[in-house]
């Protein structure tokens, strides 16, 4: 059987879903694993692809890992670690960019690193220059060579004076991985601090790192010679809520999130409700609907933390399509992201592309003939086509674009999905989509 997943659309979804364990926070904490002197144990981990490559790699280098997926668990043992073989490291390349944060680990632990071509979501440039300079900050020496880049440590890691020229996850993310045993302190400023980067640094404290997060997005890392391990439950994941959020509301369905919380989705649920949806916060998660008749147009720019993450961008852009009304989205994060509305346009929306910063303040992708802002005309009637998924949230964007539209679609490249979305194609399902899905991703 192909790979096909065939939607019909036009059935509001219903029901309840359950969110686990943030993707843009589990993988990073497994990774953090490697710096510990004793065994580490993350809870509430979601059966998701990103999850099995770090998974992989691990025991590439000699972590012994058991994951008890009933229970959401794993445990890693470090002891054994060890250099791993590059061709096998680059076959795990094509999935995942987590493997670029295994270099200050590492190189704290045996003294070098590979590091593949890295793959990932192609929705803008990503490079990995930010990584590579604040390695070389810390002492390390990077060599770029055919199929990857090798990252030596020749003397110990020390702390180093960081400034990001903007506040990136990943960079911060190989900043904190990297210093907790640098010798010295490191000052980084223009960090990033998204909840999953806080969360990150509640992990490493349970190891024994000293970290001090400040007002102004500066952190200060008093480096220590020794970590031990962890024993963490992950926060929940935020974008999924988000994309189930607006499910709901793009479908005129009524979707109950187990797992929701409303601390970490306070810009999301704003814009939320200026569009026309509804939500109702208990302790145990949010339950999402179409609070009227009609949707709402409005502006929006995407942003760093705390902002309106570009996350969760893609799906309201679906929800834009179906408002009475222009709507204009200024993409400030990644400057590619747009590429996904190709299929929508081609399902019947008025979406058109702009060079131009169509916000209230320009961005660094202004002047730089980057598609990166929106204007959409609504109320849209969405019929069904066939597309290809080209990203993560761009293919979960598709998904619901077919869910509502008339008619039937076929989507290829699912699988992009089950990198960030436990258990999706059962989750649908149980929200009473009418949809076909392949035998081999069940």
């Amino acid at each position: 059987m192909s790979n096909v997943l065939t939607i019909h659309g036009g059935k509001p979804l219903k029901g309840s879903v359950t969110v686990r364990g943030a993707k843009n926070l589990v993988p990073k904490a497994m990774v953090a694993a490697l710096l510990g002197s004793k065994p580490s144990v993350i809870r509430n981990v979601p059966e998701i692809k990103d999850v099995e490559v770090v998974t992989g790699l691990l025991r590439l280098h000699g972590v012994v890992v058991e994951h008890n997926k009933e229970a959401g668990e794993i445990y890693m043992d470090p002891s054994g670690l060890k250099i791993a073989n590059n061709a096998e490291i680059d076959a795990f390349a094509g999935d995942s960019r987590i493997p670029i944060l295994f270099c200050g680990p590492l190189m704290h632990a045996i003294g070098a690193a590979f590091i593949p071509d890295l793959g990932g979501c192609k929705i803008g440039d990503r490079p990995i220059d930010y990584h590579l300079d604040v390695l070389r900050q810390f002492g390390a020496e990077v060599s770029k060579e055919p199929g990857g880049t090798y990252i030596r440590a020749p003397y110990r890691l020390t702390g180093a004076k960081l400034e990001l020229p903007y506040p990136s996850v990943g960079a911060t993310e190989q900043v904190l991985l990297t210093a907790v045993k640098a010798d010295g302190i490191t000052e980084l400023k223009g960090a990033a601090v998204e909840p999953e980067i806080h969360d990150l640094i509640h992990v490493l404290q349970k190891m024994g790192a000293i970290i001090t997060v400040q007002t102004d997005r500066t952190i200060r890392i008093e480096g220590v010679p020794e970590l031990g391990g962890y024993n963490h439950t992950a926060l929940n994941d935020r974008n999924e809520t988000a994309s189930w959020a607006t499910a709901a509301m793009v479908t005129d369905g009524d979707i109950y999130v187990e797992g929701a919380t409303q601390r970490d989705l306070t810009a999301f649920l704003n814009v939320y409700r200026k569009i026309g949806g509804d939500f109702e916060v208990s302790d145990a998660g949010i339950r999402f609907w179409r609070g009227g008749a009609d949707l709402n147009p409005l502006v929006l720019e995407t942003d760093v933390h705390p902002g309106f993450m570009t996350d969760w961008q893609q799906p309201l852009v679906v929800a834009l399509t179906q408002a009475e009304g222009v709507s204009i989205v200024h993409e400030t994060v990644y400057e590619n992201r747009f590429g996904f509305t190709d299929a929508l346009i081609r399902m019947g929306a008025s979406i058109q592309l702009h060079r131009e910063c169509l916000g209230s303040v320009p961005c660094r992708f202004g002047q730089r003939n980057f598609l990166h802002s929106a204007v959409i005309s609504g109320p849209a009637e969405l019929t069904g086509t066939d597309f290809t998924i080209p990203d993560l949230r761009g293919g979960f964007s598709h998904v619901l674009a077919a869910l509502a539209a008339k008619g039937t679609s076929r989507a290829t490249g699912i699988d992009v999905i089950n990198r960030g979305y436990e258990k999706f194609f059962e989750k649908l399902e149980g929200l009473g989509a009418d949809i076909e899905i392949p035998i081999k991703v069940k």
